[in-house]
């Protein structure tokens, strides 16, 4: 079973079709997560998710880019708002996405810190993992990473995934140690730094989750396409390509790794 731990069919670029899509996803035996990034997305995760018995998703957070003083559709962390959408349904099955941006802006760093605390404390309240953003400041003074795993230690807080994962091999077995799954998207199809493969070859696969992040980040051979769930296969074929493995093999572990983390019955 191929699950796309990471998707947001709860955006408007799906608006039109979002069941279609998932129609589709069901029939082929391909579960995933819807992962909100503002209140209003969390709330649509739910909604969507509430129409399927199985297989459907989702996660409810606010995104560091959407915080509170930034430039990108800016609102407050009301927790009182997620703690009364998390009661709502039994389906959202994890807090985020939340974390640390520093490639847009540098002016609401102390803020995203405080707002990815509370991610955090609202987490540990229900008993969920955290999905977790990180993206290093253009000039590559400012480290996500490095930050958020400080983070975490300061508040010994060891479950959810690190998504989308672009920093060091190194890093990856340090949330590794952590207790958290490290989330590989698309972009392990494209990278031409070696990064990413290197990341992965490091990790066990009982520690690797696939995703797609759609509708961005399309992998090889689709790169420039609206993302999808159904192309969460590329990624984990590039892995079996890197670990020097079955595919089959890839799509059986990655599925039992996020049904462990997100707690799921089958």
């Amino acid at each position: 079973m191929l699950f796309d731990s990471h998707a947001h069919l709860n955006f408007q670029d799906f608006a039109a079709d979002w069941q279609e899509v998932i129609d589709d996803c069901q029939k082929n035996k391909i579960w995933l997560n819807n992962v909100g990034s503002q209140l209003e997305t969390s709330k649509r995760a739910v909604e969507i998710a509430g129409q399927y018995e199985t297989g459907v998703y989702a996660a409810a957070g606010l995104h560091p880019i959407h915080v509170l003083g930034g430039d990108f559709h800016p609102e407050e962390f009301v927790e009182q708002d997620y703690r009364d959408l998390i009661k709502s349904s039994k389906k959202i099955v994890a807090l985020g996405e939340t974390g640390l941006d520093f490639y847009h802006s540098d002016k609401t760093i102390i803020r995203q810190k405080e707002v990815f605390i509370k991610h955090l404390n609202l987490a540990k309240e229900f008993g969920l993992p955290a999905i977790l953003h990180s993206r290093n400041s253009q000039d590559g003074s400012k480290n996500a990473y490095e930050e958020i795993l400080k983070i975490l230690k300061q508040e010994n807080f060891g479950r959810g995934v690190i998504h989308c994962f672009g920093g060091t091999a190194k890093q990856a077995l340090e949330f590794l140690r952590l207790g958290f799954f490290v989330g590989f998207t698309g972009v392990v199809t494209f990278d031409k730094t070696g990064q990413t493969a290197e990341a992965i070859k490091n990790l066990p696969l009982d520690a690797i989750l696939i995703e797609t992040d759609c509708p961005y980040l399309a992998p090889e051979p689709h790169r420039g396409e609206r993302n999808r769930p159904q192309y969460v296969e590329f990624v984990a074929r590039k892995i079996a390509e890197i670990k020097g493995v079955e595919y089959d093999k890839i799509v059986k572990q990655t599925g039992e790794n996020a049904i462990e983390l997100f707690k799921l019955k089958r």
